[in-house]
């Protein structure tokens, strides 16, 4: 198993071997935004950066290239990779970009064509990143995990989208939808169902955590015991679609900040209340929001990375356990990017 862990001024690999953990520094300098793999070739890993493209692995992560002839911004904010489109060999690859822009590759990451009705959507002008309010960026690409060229697109700030045909065309925002998602995932033993952690619920207060059950024609808030409604990141159990994690703040400023960090894990099984997961994870002060994945091949397991570690859950979520890499002190004051769990 590798873990792939997107800090701010560098990739992190970690693999265990003989019993013991081990991580090995790649992409030094550049900071990471995201991270995919193809999932019929778990060893080609596509890394995203800020201002300096994208980058493809081969092998696991030993070794990384610049690709991405076609992308015309070096500010990668967004990968991903069709689990059932593929093409001479390899899954479609979808990358987004700021400004706002999404590009696909049917060639493994060597060339890419922009997908440019995308950028025309009716409601593009008025996407705006609020630090930065003259610009927007892709945040999040979910290509659906069982319809073929069905995929999502999350802008921050501003629209979900939709594309029933591998991004030829797009269907705009629906007034009903999250406006700010952060993270969107879906799940394969759970058709057309939708989970999205938004900022929302910082200035709508109930709206940080969507969902649907239809492809994202509609949505429903089920939120009840969530009282940090600022969210980031959502994992999904890959053993049971009823299990979920969330990661929020309070507001952005807990969410992000260094200094003033505070932030916490939320799980919700079925449609019993959220109740907070803190049970062997760091204490919520100081701790900038944490980054959830999971990964298909255990059940009921999922991971968190956090400025102060990476911690693993073996029972959907009620326990943690920190993972033994090494961990610079200088980390404990980063924010950490992203995280990408696959077994070459």
């Amino acid at each position: 198993m590798h873990i792939y862990l997107g800090m701010e001024v560098e990739l992190l690999v970690a693999s265990k071997r003989n019993g013991r953990w081990r991580a090995e520094s790649r992409l030094k300098g550049k900071q990471i935004t995201s991270l995919a793999s193809d999932p019929e070739l778990p060893e080609r890993v596509y890394c995203g950066t800020s201002g300096r493209g994208l980058f493809r692995s081969n092998n696991a992560g030993d070794t990384w290239e610049l690709v991405g002839e076609g992308i015309h911004s070096a500010k990668v904010t967004a990968v991903a990779v069709s689990g059932v489109d593929r093409s001479k060999g390899h899954g479609v690859v979808y990358a987004g970009t700021e400004l706002s822009a999404l590009f696909r590759s049917e060639d493994g990451g060597n060339s890419w064509r922009e997908l440019k009705a995308f950028a025309q959507l009716p409601s593009a002008p008025t996407w705006s990143f609020p630090p930065r309010p003259e610009t927007s960026h892709v945040r999040w690409i979910t290509p659906d995990p069982l319809v073929s060229g069905r995929i999502f697109v999350a802008i921050e700030a501003g629209a979900l989208v939709r594309s029933l045909d591998g991004g030829e065309h797009w269907e705009d925002r629906r007034s009903d939808a999250p406006y700010d998602t952060h993270t969107l995932v879906m799940h394969s033993k759970a058709p057309d169902r939708l989970y999205s952690a938004a900022g929302d619920g910082y200035s709508h207060p109930g709206r940080g955590y969507n969902e649907s059950n239809d492809g994202g024609d509609s949505w429903r808030r089920p939120d009840e015991g969530l009282k940090h409604n600022y969210l980031v990141s959502v994992a999904v159990d890959p053993a049971d679609p009823n299990t979920i994690v969330v990661s929020g703040a309070a507001s952005p400023a807990e969410a992000h900040g260094r200094s003033g960090a505070r932030s916490f894990i939320y799980r919700k099984q079925g449609e019993t209340p959220w109740q907070l997961a803190s049970e062997g994870l760091p204490e919520a002060k100081g701790t900038i929001v944490p980054v959830l994945t999971s990964n298909n091949s255990e059940p009921h397991v999922f991971y968190a990375l956090t400025n102060k570690g990476l911690y693993r859950s073996a029972d959907a979520g009620l326990h943690w356990q920190q993972i033994n890499i090494p961990w610079k002190p200088d980390y404990q004051g980063q924010h950490q990017q992203a995280i990408l769990v696959a077994e070459p």
